[in-house]
């Protein structure tokens, strides 16, 4: 690695970590209770860091430019699918959870959201959810999730078209690991804040770090594979919206919540299982080879095109 993508790392690190954290620890003095509205508002400065981080870094540190951020909307040659992957993996998860928390009897989910309105409402009262709704609310979800992705491209951004590209270079599958040890690190403010849901904040850091460091890894095929930021942008956005939004409605106030929640045990064992055959596959490894050929290409056509302008 040389010297300047080290320089890079680190002020990276520096800004994203330092910035957030400040933004974080003033909603934590203002003493807002995590589960209002105006809590998810004042989390957005700190979201943005990584991605403010890296275009300080890009532009003005190590001088890189944007050509292999991956800002395109890619959707040809069947890279439509990597968004609909990205989409659709949150809901699958979460039907998987469901199951597996019935089928083993863990937890019982609440299809009628009562209790979800209960603890997040008691002043207003709202009889049961129809079954028949449901396929409306699961589509207010994906709309949301589709909605909510530029906001999240504020990490994704940054984990993703920075970090995850530049450390462990040509080894995806360390650099998955270790943006998601740093990125689960990044999260501990709030965990410790009770934001993530964990009933312990020691035993959720761990659980939180295992979630990220397997997202890393799936979010990361995402980014390679399609080629663009925009498709694991639309994939944290999903999990947030979709599998965040779902696990607070149907396991609301549930014991077992750090079970079956979409951080929670069950969901980093199953997507653990699909992080683990991307790895076992080479498709993580294959997804690199794309980005690098991609880049080639792009480098060939930059230097065709100062060759003809010179020859003129």
């Amino acid at each position: 690695m040389e010297k300047s993508q080290r320089t890079g790392i680190v002020v990276y690190l520096l800004i994203t970590f330092v910035g957030a954290w400040l933004c974080w620890s003033m909603d934590m003095l203002a003493r807002i209770p995590v589960n209002s509205p105006f809590f998810q508002v004042l989390l957005l400065p700190g979201g943005l860091m990584p991605a403010i981080a890296a275009l300080i870094v890009r532009l003005w540190v190590t001088r890189e430019g944007l050509s292999d951020a991956g800002l395109r909307l890619s959707l040809r040659g069947g890279k439509w699918r990597y968004y609909l992957i990205a989409l659709l993996l949150p809901l699958i998860n979460m039907t998987l959870i469901v199951s597996a928390s019935l089928l083993l009897g863990i937890a019982r989910p609440d299809f009628t959201l009562q209790h979800f309105f209960q603890l997040y409402a008691p002043a207003v009262h709202i009889g049961p959810l129809p079954l028949a709704l449901w396929p409306v609310l699961l589509l207010q979800l994906l709309i949301s999730a589709v909605v909510a992705t530029p906001v999240l491209w504020g990490e994704e951004f940054g984990w993703r078209s920075y970090l995850q590209l530049r450390l462990f270079a040509g080894h995806p599958q360390l650099a998955a690991i270790a943006t998601g040890v740093i990125w689960g690190c990044w999260h501990l403010p709030l965990i410790f804040m009770g934001y993530e849901g964990y009933p312990n904040p020691w035993w959720g850091a761990m659980l939180f770090i295992l979630f990220t460091i397997v997202l890393s890894i799936i979010f990361g095929w995402l980014r390679l594979s399609s080629g663009s930021i925009w498709a694991s942008s639309l994939a944290h956005a999903a999990t947030n919206t979709i599998g965040g939004n779902l696990s607070v409605m149907l396991f609301a106030g549930n014991s077992q919540f750090f079970v079956v929640a979409d951080n929670g045990v069950l969901s980093i064992l199953l997507l653990g299982c699909l992080a683990f055959w991307l790895m076992l596959s080479g498709r993580l490894q294959a997804g690199l080879q794309t980005k690098a050929a991609t880049a080639g290409a792009r480098a060939c056509l930059v230097a065709g095109k100062q060759q003809e302008r010179a020859s003129q």
